[in-house]
């Protein structure tokens, strides 16, 4: 006997992963020159020199038994610092350790955080289009997951949809900003309204409504766009952020939750997600990369290829007739299908080694992702195959 619920998750694999590995396999048969493989957020612009420089300071400095030994469950003091220095150097946050826990990237995070809010009967709201992902972990949690409709063609938050879905079991709602899929960046004016909705739902029910901030994806913004602080803006939130894309670590595992001092009972929710992460069996983050998050938590990345690669996929499928959402962060593209049978429309992208993420698991049918970190010589090589294609369906 299994559990069907892990063997079904097991059993119906991520799309993008799907097409990732068959990239792989294409790419053995037709030289990986000839496979425009869009599929997977992989980082492709190197981690920071002075990460490697801390890796090797670490493995010189610190004696081996102490530098590939257990941390405390919830980080090591010095790495909890070091990220509540910067947040205060940032955002003036008032950040402290105890206020921080190490986590072994976004996933375990937030799954965790979803573990910890997920009382009986809960729901977990998510804006579509978001990471396919959020489903199991909410429901593995054992909470609802509900999803409120996109604010198509622009992708903020569309508000009369939330306030339509709030119910008194609402525990929490899912923010990714910049977004992934649709490289969106939520705006000031859009948060603060959201926050006012909140706040005065949160008192009409007489709990508290949190936001999960998911961020690995919030110092990849472009043409000057804002990130606002999300804490300083609701008080009641909780960042789970990675260091996967910011520093390009994303086999490292390694991020942090944030849990301000001023969210509505936030030790208890502290402890929870601490009781959460010992649960699934994620305490204690790889202790070499917490070293290295100590010394290198303020560094930022260089976009210049990122940004360059956006700007040429952008300008180049708006040239060919493509309807795209104009991303101001991360590195992706959503665009919309250009016919009426979208599973048509990925076939034949697939048979030109094409490899476009449908927007289905987004929940926003009749999209497509690209993820555009990728060599800049692929998106230039891959926009006739754009054109032909958006030729042959039209």
């Amino acid at each position: 006997m299994l559990n069907e619920t892990a063997y079904a998750l097991g059993a119906n694999r991520s799309v993008i992963r799907d097409l990732f590995e068959y990239g792989r396999q294409r790419a053995a048969i037709v030289g990986a020159e000839n496979v425009f493989d869009y599929s997977l957020g992989n980082p492709s612009i190197p981690a920071p020199p002075e990460v490697n420089d801390a890796i090797r300071d670490a493995l010189e400095r610190y004696d081996s038994l102490a530098l590939h030994g257990y941390t405390s469950a919830v980080g090591d003091l010095e790495t909890r610092q070091a990220i509540a220095d910067d947040l205060n150097a940032r955002y003036n946050a008032g950040a402290a350790p105890e206020e921080v826990f190490i986590g072994c990237g976004a996933a375990a995070e937030l799954a965790a955080t979803f573990q910890a809010l997920a009382f009986p009967g809960a729901e977990i709201l998510a804006i579509a289009p978001y990471f396919p992902e959020y489903q199991p972990f909410v429901e593995h949690a054992g909470a609802t997951f509900r999803v409120v409709p996109p604010d198509v063609p622009d992708f903020q938050i569309r508000l009369e949809a939330v306030e339509e879905m709030l119910h008194p079991n609402t525990a929490a709602l899912i923010l990714n900003s910049p977004n992934n899929p649709a490289g969106t960046v939520y705006t000031r004016r859009t948060l603060e309204a959201l926050a006012a909705l909140l706040r005065r739902k949160a008192a009409e029910y007489g709990r508290p409504i949190y936001i999960v901030a998911d961020e690995p994806y919030r110092e990849l913004v472009y043409d000057g766009a804002e990130v606002p602080f999300l804490p300083a803006i609701y008080p009641d939130t909780v960042v789970c952020y990675s260091y996967s894309k910011s520093l390009s670590l994303p086999g490292q595992r390694i991020g942090y939750i944030y849990v301000p001092a001023a969210a509505a009972d936030s030790k208890a929710l502290y402890t929870a997600i601490a009781g959460a992460s010992r649960a699934a069996g994620h305490v204690c983050a790889p202790a070499l990369m917490q070293k290295v998050i100590a010394r290198c938590a303020h560094l930022r990345p260089d976009l210049d290829a990122y940004d360059k690669n956006r700007q040429a996929l952008y300008q180049g499928l708006r040239a060919c007739g493509y309807e795209v959402a104009k991303p101001e962060g991360a590195f992706y593209l959503f665009v919309k299908v250009p016919c009426r049978d979208s599973q048509d429309f990925f076939r034949r992208a697939k048979a030109r080694d094409l490899l476009l993420v449908p927007g289905d698991g987004f929940g926003c049918p009749g999209y497509f992702r690209i993820c555009y970190c990728v060599s800049h010589d692929t998106i230039l090589r891959s926009l006739p195959v754009f054109q032909a294609l958006k030729q042959e369906v039209s």
